[in-house]
């Protein structure tokens, strides 16, 4: 039997991504050599981020009807932010803000759409790799599609197996992936034979589950892997829906069964939204379990996010399960409940348990923190702070005086914050908006005409916070 072949049965058996199974993880990553004793070791790194989860979506940021008890418990064990805020209130701009450490002032991708990564757009994924560590990349990626300079083989990832593109995310039955392993020497589509011809036989939020999991298991830093840390960005799709199959029959929702909702007295779109939720959060809870299990809990830091705020598509309505919380907007907005979302970090032992932190940080804040746990450096031209003080209970000096963001599918609309001041720019060439978020975390009261000092700060800000896009020009 090749090498090819028995690859493709260890893929289907496991999804193990690394296909140890017949060479030794020296032989075929070629890790570094032991470290010394007494060598700094640094933590795994683990960034798991749903699609589409809204600020009010889990427990422990106040939903009543959706059951989440292990990222509730993640909470519990580590540290919540309750002012964390995505790269965009859209997919790709928000992931290429939180691997390349620019706010979508500055970074290439601003907006959904067709323009891959370029050589130069330096990844936290390539800085962990040149830290040492080995990387993984598991579920959506979205910057860069096949043939261009975007892949994820080509921005850091030692492997991935996923979705390139997002609007192929939205098929949770697809008859294919793409998958990169070096070890097979496997670069392309990776068959599903189980949904060929239009079957449903591996729903593939599973599959990138089992694809963590090896991936712990294999690449954990023990001695067969010369304690080499592991860096793995899991990427669900989970809870965003399959828009094709919403125009098909009105629900997108679409998940292998509606459990433990069956019963519930609620229109079956929102069973499944909440029965997507809560499948994530136990498949969470399994990945936190293989940590102990290995006993790397104490040398893993876990972050949990979302990529942009509550959706209205798929037939679901964001109100029903008050998926923005207390904020106003959801997803293609840029107010709170557009970008604002839930980061919880799990690190025993380093994040005290229990804690709650209101510090505003942002998607482009996870390279420069990311790059601090490593040892090293972030690039001078990072939009980001490292949290890494304030993850470890200790005193934040560095924060950012604002925070921006601009989106460019409703003409041009620019916000940011300062301090407990928010603005929004609704169009080019309209007045700010101004809201106090201490007072009026709704955005209900426009108190743009009583602050002109204020306004005035985010009219120079506007002014100097982004450079000019041929992609994405300003548009009315």
């Amino acid at each position: 039997m090749n090498r090819l072949l028995w690859g493709l049965l260890c893929w289907l058996a496991g999804l193990s991504l690394s296909f140890n199974c017949w060479s030794s993880p020296d032989q075929a990553t070629n890790r570094p050599p032991k470290a010394p004793a007494g060598f700094q070791r640094h933590p795994n790194v683990i960034f798991i981020l749903a699609d589409d989860l809204g600020y009010g979506d889990l427990g422990c940021y106040g939903q009543k009807k959706i059951k989440t008890p292990n990222l509730d418990r993640m909470a519990a064990e580590g540290m919540r932010f309750t002012s964390f805020y995505a790269g965009s209130t859209v997919c790709a701009p928000s992931r290429c803000a939180l691997m390349t450490g620019l706010h979508t002032g500055h970074c290439l991708i601003r907006g959904n759409g067709n323009v891959p990564l370029r050589t130069e757009d330096l990844t936290v994924a390539e800085i962990l790799k040149s830290a040492g560590f080995y990387t993984g990349l598991v579920g959506k990626w979205g910057l860069g599609k096949e043939n261009t300079t975007g892949l994820p083989q080509k921005k850091g990832f030692d492997q991935f197996v996923g979705y390139l593109d997002q609007v192929h995310a939205h098929d949770y039955y697809t008859d294919h992936l793409w998958r990169h392993d070096p070890v097979t020497g496997f670069d392309g589509q990776n068959v599903i034979f189980e949904n060929q011809g239009g079957k449903k036989g591996l729903y593939i939020h599973d599959l990138f589950t089992t694809g963590a999991l090896n991936f712990v298991r294999i690449h954990k830093p023990d001695q067969f892997n010369r304690y080499q840390p592991l860096f793995l960005y899991l990427a669900y799709t989970i809870p965003h829906a399959n828009n094709e199959e919403t125009k098909r029959s009105g629900n997108g929702m679409e998940v292998p069964n509606d459990s433990p909702y069956t019963d519930e007295p609620w229109p079956q779109v929102e069973k499944n939204k909440a029965a997507m939720i809560s499948r994530l959060d136990t498949d969470v809870g399994r990945l936190l379990a293989q940590l102990k299990k290995y006993k790397m809990d104490d040398d893993t830091i876990v972050f949990f996010s979302s990529d942009n705020g509550a959706h209205k598509e798929g037939g679901v309505d964001p109100k029903f399960f008050n998926s923005s919380g207390p904020l106003r907007g959801i997803k293609r907005d840029l107010y709170e409940g557009g970008i604002r979302v839930p980061l919880v970090v799990r690190w025993p032992g380093k994040v005290k348990a229990g804690t709650v932190n209101d510090i505003p940080f942002a998607f482009w804040d996870f390279l420069p923190t990311a790059a601090d746990l490593a040892g090293t450096n972030a690039p001078p031209n990072s939009d980001g702070i490292s949290f890494v003080p304030t993850l470890l209970g200790q005193t934040q000096t560095n924060q950012h005086q604002f925070l921006y963001w601009e989106f460019h599918e409703r003409g041009f609309q620019q916000a940011a914050r300062m301090g407990e001041w928010k603005a929004v720019r609704a169009k080019a060439g309209q007045p700010i908006e101004l809201y106090n978020l201490t007072t009026d975390l709704g955005e209900k009261k426009n108190v743009a005409v009583e602050q002109p000092e204020i306004v005035a700060k985010f009219e120079d800000y506007f002014k100097t916070a982004r450079t000019e896009s041929a992609d994405w020009p300003i548009k009315n």
